[in-house]
Formats: structure tokens, sequence, C-alpha cells
């Protein structure tokens, strides 16, 4: 069986939609590790969006945490303003949807989670203390990679919506769970149509300034 895992979403539809396009009858089931919302202009539509996809297991990431509770607890300004520009616009009807989301998943050999303790997980970063049982797929961090720690595989999927090294270049993986084999991917989209619905709404310079500060591979 093959299982499409993205997450890190953050309200760009221009890239979801994009991705069940590409990998349309390439996978059997679709796992989404959370925060779909926030950041990006179009948090309701993609929800929606992925409702509507049939054969999807959705897990809670720390982005849905902060909607169900309706507060952003950080100290990071543009993040914050983030939150206060975006959580407004959300539609409550949604807040079911999301408070369904699962912590948690473990198929195969492998164990999906938005993030291990909460922790942003780069490919240099020490987790030499961590105990890895079993292969493990996160996000969070926005960076794709792989890495073996004690003989267990740990893949972080990166961004599909929103990368911070090259913001128009979305990030998922494959799993063949028959194989255990794990196949990294990535794809351009065009993240001007993302900038342009932002100015569209009004976004806060704050808000603009991240995304169009940027690089990006055209850049």
């Amino acid at each position: 069986m093959k299982i499409l895992v993205f997450g890190d979403v953050h309200g760009n539809l221009i890239a979801l939609e994009e991705l069940f396009r590409l990998e349309k009858g390439n996978y059997d089931r679709f796992v989404c590790h959370g925060d779909i919302v926030n950041y990006g202009p179009w948090t309701n539509e993609c929800i929606e969006f992925l409702s509507y996809q049939e054969n999807g297991i959705f897990l809670k990431g720390n982005h849905e945490e902060y909607y169900l509770e309706k507060y952003y607890p950080g100290s990071n300004e543009v993040a914050k303003s983030f939150f206060e520009f975006c959580y407004p616009q959300f539609n409550n009807k949604l807040l079911p949807v999301i408070s369904k989301f699962e912590d948690s998943l473990s198929i195969g050999d492998f164990n999906i989670k938005h993030s291990i303790d909460g922790l942003y997980i780069f490919e240099d970063t020490n987790i030499e203390y961590l105990d890895f049982e079993n292969n493990s797929i996160v996000g969070h961090s926005h960076q794709q990679f792989h890495r073996i720690i004690d003989d267990k595989n740990l893949y972080n999927t990166g961004s599909l919506g929103q990368n911070r090294a090259l913001l128009d270049v979305a990030n998922y993986l494959i799993i063949d769970t028959d194989t255990n084999n794990v196949e990294l991917k990535s794809f351009i989209f065009d993240i001007q149509k993302v900038i342009s619905k932002m100015e569209e709404l009004k976004y806060p310079f704050i808000c603009l300034n991240y995304y169009k500060s940027k690089n990006t591979v055209n850049k």
C-alpha cells in the first residue's frame, strides 16, 4: 500500500490542489500530519478541500491547537501577527472538524505525528537522547530530510505550503508499506498567487514582508 504523507499546509490552497493533481492515482491513502491552518489565505478552503478527498487521515498540529484554544501562546511577533489576522477569518463551523484530528498514527513500521515533544527537528538537531522505538515521520520544522538514529529512520516531510528555505517549493513523501521504501518528493508552484491573495485580503505589512523576503527557486 502506498501512503501519501504531508503537512504544514498553512492555508496554501495552490500547493495543496497541485499535490493532489500530481499524485492522483499514485497512492492508496493519504495522511496529513497537521498544520493545515494559519499563515496562508485559504485555511477554510484547505480544510474543506481535504474533507472531500477520499481515504484521508488527519493529525493535529500545533496550529490546530492554537485555533482550538483561540489563542497563540508564543512570543514571536511575526507568528502572532499572522494568528491575529488569520484566526478571525476562520469559519468556526470547522472547529468540530479539526477537533477530531488525532495526535499520532501508526502504519506498519512507521509512527507519524506532527512533532516529537513539540521539538523543531532539523537535519542537524541533536536528538540522540530521544528513544525511537519505531521509524518516525514528522513535520513542524518545515525542513525535509532523512536521518538514521539507532537503526531507526526519521523522516521529515518538509512543508507543503510554507517551505522556509525556498518558499515556492512544496515538500512531501510517499511510503510503500509493502517494501518500507520512502520517497521524499517536491514540486514548484506559483507562490505569487498566494502573495497576491494575501495582498488582496490586506494582510499586515509584517506578514506580507515575511513572505516577500523569502527565497524562491527563481529569485
